[in-house]
């Protein structure tokens, strides 16, 4: 998901008017992103030829997943995992396939785990090898804008925050560095990735049946939930200044 801007403080100590433009501008953009996503699965799901297209791809694994369950649970898993840690690659694209083999609410327990295992994985790295390696593998300006906002004593509210309204690679390494309590990352994290998981995977069951009118609502909540969850984040963050 898209980052938020960096909350400043101006020079009476709060914060300026451009920064909180800057805020504002962040979320709209993200929230246009995300419709914009909508957008192009509707012209899938709209689209024959596409819809086929798309058809023949799930098709010819839906086989070779079937053919080797715990191996494809597997993959599927590990392929979340690495989403949940490289902004440059995504499991996603395997939903339909996954829907096919084990059904809506196998495959949204699946992607959970997945990002569940990502986001521990990523936590595990950046605790484990601090910041030299972190830096390889996130973007270092995304970490700098909550990086002091981020301590061992977070509250339980802000770290959900961060995980619904931050991409999803950011919070495991930022609140790895932070050395943040186990067990409430644990917490905030399964709470977290649970409607994302559920919304996705609706996201590839409406586009598959080409019920585009789900597929629209379905989209424009979890732009609302992205919205929202990056609005409140920011808020409370320039609160805290």
């Amino acid at each position: 998901m898209s980052g938020a801007a960096r909350p400043l403080r101006g020079p009476e100590g709060g914060e300026s008017p451009d920064d909180e433009a800057s805020g504002r501008e962040t979320v709209w953009r993200r929230v246009a992103l995300s419709l914009l996503l909508v957008v192009v699965l509707v012209a899938i799901a709209s689209t024959d030829q596409l819809h086929a297209a798309m058809l023949s791809l799930t098709d010819a694994a839906t086989p070779v997943m079937r053919a080797h369950p715990v191996w494809g649970a597997l993959v599927f898993v590990l392929l979340s995992a690495l989403s949940a840690m490289l902004a440059f690659f995504s499991g996603a694209v395997l939903v339909p396939v996954a829907v096919q083999v084990w059904g809506t609410t196998g495959t949204v327990s699946l992607l959970w785990v997945g990002w569940i295992v990502g986001g521990v994985s990523a936590y595990a790295l950046a605790r484990a090898a601090g910041r030299p390696l972190v830096a390889r593998l996130v973007n270092t300006d995304a970490l700098a804008r909550y990086e002091a906002h981020v301590s061992r004593g977070a509250p339980l509210g802000l770290v959900i925050l961060l995980q619904l309204g931050l991409p999803s690679e950011v919070p495991g390494y930022l609140l790895g560095l932070a050395r943040y309590p186990v067990p409430r990352y644990l917490l905030a994290l399964a709470l977290a990735e649970l409607p994302w998981a559920v919304l996705t995977v609706l996201l590839g069951t409406t586009l598959v049946e080409r019920r585009v009118s789900v597929l629209v609502a379905v989209g424009a909540a979890a732009a609302l939930l992205g919205g929202v969850a990056l609005a409140l984040l920011t808020r409370r963050l320039r609160s805290a200044q």
